[in-house]
């Protein structure tokens, strides 16, 4: 059951997007006036393996920056890249106007499952980048969770190591991979308070846009899928209206599940769209005063 209108203040939620290709300007443009409605503490942009989005990660956080009342924070990854490029990089994620970076230190170039190894003249790992970024300005600095275990730790408690050094180093927040079982979630963050690590947890939400794309996400990260999760989709593939008030029912529920937890903060995966989003924002109770407006 859900029962939003208890209690929703103090909420505040934050999106990732990834940067837009041409063909995809205008619809992502709109995608965003939609959601800074909602008025977000920050968005977030992400930056493509090696680097591969770089220019249009910077373009589009530049124009966030500069067009709109959003605040943007830029994904930045260390792999395959010096410390020389990737400082090169923060500086120019300064001039556009970004002082919020969300550090993480990539995948290898064949992908999840396969050995990171550092650059010879780079950063080690998200810690060591973390640290690289502080020197370089006084930026806020995310980094990732994963509340099911990281691919390629041995266990949560090296999980925990990784993420107590990102802390030390400077992170405040960790913002934790999408999960569809609470528990998991609940569990990484009485395991972090346990160990004293002084850094705020966020739960990464993804609405179900299409649940086979879900399935393979989960698959490459780790991710639990529920069966009962599969079941409330099945068939539902040629059916999109349903598909999606399935999809905003099931998101909607679990954010309540969470704030019932005492979460305040929820972070959004938006794959560029705004509708589930919005309409999970709006059960919130996010937007209504700018709609009224």
């Amino acid at each position: 059951m859900i029962a939003f209108a208890e209690d929703v203040s103090g909420i505040t939620v934050s999106f990732e997007f990834f940067p837009p290709k041409g063909d995809a300007q205008d619809s992502f443009w709109q995608t965003i006036r939609k959601l800074e409605t909602v008025n977000p503490s920050f968005v977030s942009v992400t930056y493509g393996a090696g680097g591969t989005t770089r220019d249009r990660t910077l373009e589009t956080v530049r124009r966030i920056a500069g067009e709109t009342t959003l605040k943007p924070a830029a994904h930045l990854t260390c792999v395959g890249a010096s410390k020389a490029e990737v400082n090169a990089t923060v500086n120019d994620f300064a001039k556009a106007g970004v002082r919020h970076i969300v550090a993480l230190r990539g995948d290898p170039p064949g992908g999840v499952g396969t050995r990171f190894t550092p650059h010879p003249d780079g950063y080690r790992n998200a810690a060591d980048l973390v640290r690289g970024i502080k020197e370089l300005g006084d930026f806020e600095v995310s980094v990732s969770a994963y509340p099911e275990r990281h691919p390629e730790s041995v266990s949560i408690e090296e999980d925990l190591a990784f993420m107590a050094d990102k802390a030390e180093h400077g992170a405040s927040r960790a913002i934790s991979q999408f999960f569809f079982h609470n528990p998991f979630f609940l569990r990484l963050r009485d395991r972090i308070a346990a160990r004293g690590i002084d850094i705020e947890l966020v739960p990464g939400i993804l609405p179900i846009t299409s649940f086979a794309r879900v399935s393979e996400f989960a698959a490459k990260c780790g991710a639990h899928v529920p069966p009962a999760l599969a079941t409330r989709f099945a068939g539902l593939d040629d059916e999109p209206e349903t598909r999606n008030l399935v999809a905003a029912m099931v998101a909607a529920e679990q954010v309540d599940a969470l704030r019932r937890e005492g979460v305040k903060h929820f972070h959004f995966y938006t794959l560029n769209r705004a509708d589930l989003v919005y309409a999970i924002c709006r059960v919130l109770g996010l937007g209504a005063e700018k709609k009224a407006a």
